[in-house]
């Protein structure tokens, strides 16, 4: 016999917790994804997020983000199962080259059961 629920954290309240950052729906089409996309803040804190002396040398959030949902639908074509990790290039320290990153994404339902893309750090679940 199934537990009762005692509480549930809904993927809405993790994004308006700040739990969850949402990927522009106009960004994530562009990039060819049909469902909606959200990044945790770890992964935005330690990789999307540039820093003063990044954004000085061009870089920004909204780039940063392009290409984190671009290179997901660009590992997701081939994917076989819903979790899937992936490699993205980011440029940490402006006077280094670019680093590669290993980044996390699940494919699964949302609070209404229609699909989703959470995508994290490796490490997340």
């Amino acid at each position: 016999m199934p537990a009762d629920l005692i509480y549930s954290y809904t993927r809405k309240q993790a994004i308006a917790d700040g739990v969850l950052i949402e990927v522009p729906l106009s960004t994530s089409k562009e990039a060819g994804i049909r469902y909606p996309v959200a990044i945790t803040s770890a992964l935005w804190e330690s990789l999307i997020k540039p820093t003063p002396e990044l954004e000085a040398q061009g870089q920004s959030f909204e780039g940063r983000v392009w290409d984190l949902v671009f290179m997901f639908a660009l590992y997701a074509r081939t994917a076989t199962s819903s979790t899937l990790i992936y490699e993205c290039l980011f440029q940490m320290n402006p006077s280094k080259e670019p680093e590669l990153h290993k980044i996390k994404a699940v494919i699964g339902p949302g609070d209404t059961s229609d699909p989703v893309i959470t995508i994290m750090l490796p490490e997340e679940d």
